[in-house]
């Protein structure tokens, strides 16, 4: 009878416990099938398929799946005040730990080559082969063993914003493919190192062209050209990209040339991010190029880009740095101007006069309408690429023009002198009316 009792109480405690574990299953499964069922989840469901955005890549759309980060950090305030939620830190926990390494769904999951530490360090013959110091860090020529020559920026062990710029131009230029933007090649992300590999650009930046000893002075057309070269590239980061992207930091360091003097803009690691916070204390950017609305906002636009595009045409035109007064020398010849005219007192004196002086006041006045303090009144990137377009347009056709007249007027030296071996009685006067005559003719 005891034994019986004893099975008795066993299974009865056997049962209970089964039926805690069932109940409890039960209770977990009911509260996760209304937390699916919830607007929050639902929510968040369509924040993380939003995340996942389009951006062109020549022209065709391929998915960059940005759902670590706020969309609100990519776009324009046109495209709405959304606020980054992600913090630098935990942004940057994506990518490597606080060591440096790489992780799993690093930048490789983006197709972009990931070169080792050991690689780089052999091409640029143990980092000795510096070319460039920024605030990312060193920048060095890199020579592969397929004979491959290419670039790596290094970020200094004590750098901030160099993470934060390392994430941002592997997210952005890891997509962005354009003819004036310069290309990221790959990254590594190894041995506590973080570095960038991009395309070798062989003639360097703008800015050792126009205040470096090592190059001859740029002539007034590669000038115009740059010119069109970087608002080509600055037009499709505002409207081939998408979402359109602001890249907050347009200078004359920042635009590279390559073996062909063509212009591409570089250095993106303050790239895509909108900021509103007017207590905000830092500010983010190169003093001489701030959109003062900027300065005084904390948002940076487009049109904050277009101010600092037109001092960088400026900087073309006068060949003064925007750090040593050029803004203020600006200023003080727009009391002699009139509309579109009067700006040769700012050209750069190593020009030595071999400019044409419309080109000149054209370009001139389309600078200063970018940087007007209200930048409601600023023209587009699309705007200014047609205006530049326009400017190096009629150019080309002067200089055909140039080219006619003088191959005309050769031809009629040269049939002058056959007549003059006939008729010797040809003067020197029949021949200048004879070229007068024919040049005309080639005007009208």
């Amino acid at each position: 009878m005891r034994g019986m009792s004893g099975a008795l109480v066993v299974g009865i405690t056997v049962g209970v416990m089964i039926g805690g574990v069932l109940g409890v299953c039960a209770v977990c499964m009911l509260i996760r099938y209304r937390s699916k069922c919830s607007p929050n989840f639902r929510f968040r469901s369509m924040s993380r398929r939003a995340a996942t955005i389009p951006i062109r890549v020549n022209d065709v759309d391929s998915s960059a799946n940005l759902s670590e980060f706020s969309v609100g950090r990519y776009s324009d305030s046109s495209l709405g005040q959304v606020s980054a939620r992600t913090s630098e830190g935990d942004a940057m926990s994506a990518w490597v730990d606080k060591e440096g390494h790489k992780r799993k769904n690093a930048a490789s999951a983006s197709g972009i080559p990931n070169y080792s530490y050991r690689e780089l360090e052999k091409a640029t013959c143990s980092f000795t082969t510096v070319i460039g110091q920024g605030a990312f860090g060193p920048v060095y020529k890199a020579q592969l063993s397929n004979g491959e020559t290419l670039a790596v920026k290094v970020l200094a062990t004590d750098s901030r914003q160099g993470k934060r710029e390392f994430q941002a131009e592997i997210l952005l230029l890891g997509r962005l493919h354009h003819r004036n933007l310069v290309n990221l090649v790959g990254y590594c992300a190894d041995k506590g190192q973080l570095m960038l590999v991009y395309v070798y650009m062989s003639n360097g930046s703008l800015a050792s062209h126009l205040y470096g000893q090592k190059h001859k002075p740029l002539s007034w057309d590669s000038r115009v050209s740059i010119a069109l070269d970087v608002a080509r590239g600055m037009e499709y980061l505002h409207y081939g990209a998408v979402p359109s992207i602001v890249h907050r930091d347009i200078k004359s360091s920042n635009i590279l040339l390559d073996q062909s003097m063509r212009a591409r803009v570089a250095d993106f690691g303050l790239s895509g991010e909108q900021i509103f916070n007017s207590h905000a204390s830092n500010v983010e950017g190169t003093f001489g190029y701030l959109d003062p609305e900027y300065l005084s906002t904390k948002t940076f636009t487009k049109k904050s880009d277009v101010y600092s595009f037109g001092v960088l045409l400026f900087e073309l035109i006068a060949g003064r740095n925007p750090l040593q007064g050029l803004m203020e020398y600006v200023e003080l010849a727009t009391i002699g101007t009139e509309d579109k005219v009067g700006w040769e007192e700012i050209v750069d004196s190593r020009l030595n006069g071999k400019f044409d002086v419309k080109e000149l006041n054209d370009m001139a006045s389309l600078a200063y309408k970018c940087i007007n303090h209200l930048s409601i009144k600023r023209p587009s990137m699309r705007d200014i690429v047609l205006a530049l377009s326009r400017i190096l347009k009629l150019s080309h056709s002067r200089k055909r023009h140039k080219e006619s007249m003088s191959a005309t007027e050769e031809e009629i030296t040269i049939e002058l002198q056959k007549s003059e071996t006939r008729d010797p009685t040809v003067t020197e006067f029949q021949k200048k009316v004879a070229i007068d005559i024919t040049t005309q003719s080639v005007e009208i």
